[in-house]
């Protein structure tokens, strides 16, 4: 079936309702070590598994690995056939005890890791740099001007950042095209502290990432709570997988399943479905994959509708959880 496209912000970026995030790919490099290895067959059979399913948006990121899940994405698109221009990758730069001139040092390398594939989307992965909003903004406008990216985005930013990052790159001709932040049925925070509503107001695309909170909106973890002894390193302490959680979560989970069965799918498939279509085009969404059937999952998150009683029911559901 042919999959509608929606524009990131005001960009000429049309991409699926759901992309791939490509954290998964990192192969257990980089400070955190926050995923396992993953054969380099899983990679290519996941990221095939979502070009096969229509998704054409990759995001990933610097910080990943060091480059290393940059360079996967670059090796498994070429190996699955895709050429420049026939998918959109987006990368970020890590801001962390850097400066902004620090964004123009380092994109070459950006550049060679991706390669021969173009950065579509360039974001600044948190707020965190040494340089202020506004000079970190007009970094990143040097690179749309001199035609080393296409885009630009943000990430991690609340309101009042992401409104002056928009404000100065306006000011150069170049709009903010979207902010990447944390996003679920059971994480709605972005509705109540005004990134949502900023977003919606500017014509910037909210970019989903944890939208199933690492499993937990599967379902899994609630059928089997023996499960979590498998789940990796740091991912462990995420207070989603206590127990006081999951049992405050399981009616959400049980609504997710009686929503499911109606449409022949899956809690994750609803739980994706509900985060891109609850808000219009306002959000699209980017979960990952560490096996070729999870990628085959989000991707049949695309393949049917939720109508408006399904998606105010999660919705009444889900309020009660927000942010706990």
């Amino acid at each position: 079936m042919t999959i509608p496209l929606r524009r990131l912000g005001k960009s000429d970026l049309m991409v699926t309702p759901i992309g791939l995030g490509c954290w998964q790919f990192s192969q257990n490099r980089g400070w955190n070590k926050y995923w396992p290895t993953l054969p380099e067959d899983e990679i290519e059979a996941i990221v095939a598994a979502s070009l096969d399913g229509g998704i054409n948006w990759f995001d990933t990121a610097e910080a990943y690995g060091g480059g290393e899940s940059e360079r996967q994405l670059s090796r498994v698109l070429q190996k699955a056939g895709r050429r420049p221009g026939d998918v959109i990758v987006a990368t970020k730069w890590m801001p962390f005890l850097r400066r902004a001139g620090n964004i123009g040092r380092t994109i070459d390398r950006r550049i060679d890791c991706l390669s021969p594939f173009p950065i579509d989307l360039y974001q600044i992965h948190t707020p965190d740099s040494i340089s202020s909003t506004e000079k970190t903004a007009l970094a990143m406008a040097a690179l749309v001007k001199a035609k080393k990216i296409r885009s630009i985005g943000v990430s991690n930013y609340g309101e009042k950042e992401m409104r002056r990052a928009h404000h100065v790159l306006a000011e150069e001709g170049v709009p903010l095209v979207s902010n990447q932040v944390h996003y679920s049925l059971l994480h709605r925070l972005i509705e109540r502290n005004g990134i949502l509503n900023a977003a919606k107001e500017l014509g910037i695309s909210i970019l989903a990432y944890s939208p199933l909170e690492q499993g937990v909106l599967t379902g899994r973890f609630h059928d089997d709570p023996a499960a979590l002894k498998a789940v990796h390193g740091l991912r462990r302490v995420r207070s989603f997988y206590r127990g006081q959680a999951l049992r405050r979560s399981r009616d959400l989970i049980e609504a997710l399943k009686q929503v499911a069965e109606r449409h022949a799918a899956t809690p994750a498939q609803v739980a994706l479905n509900w985060l891109y279509s609850f808000h219009g085009e306002a959000v699209v969404v980017i979960p990952g994959a560490s096996k070729r059937t999870q990628a085959e999952s989000n991707v049949r998150a695309m393949t049917f509708s939720l109508g408006p009683a399904d998606l105010d029911c999660l919705n009444e559901i889900s309020r009660p959880l927000m942010d706990r």
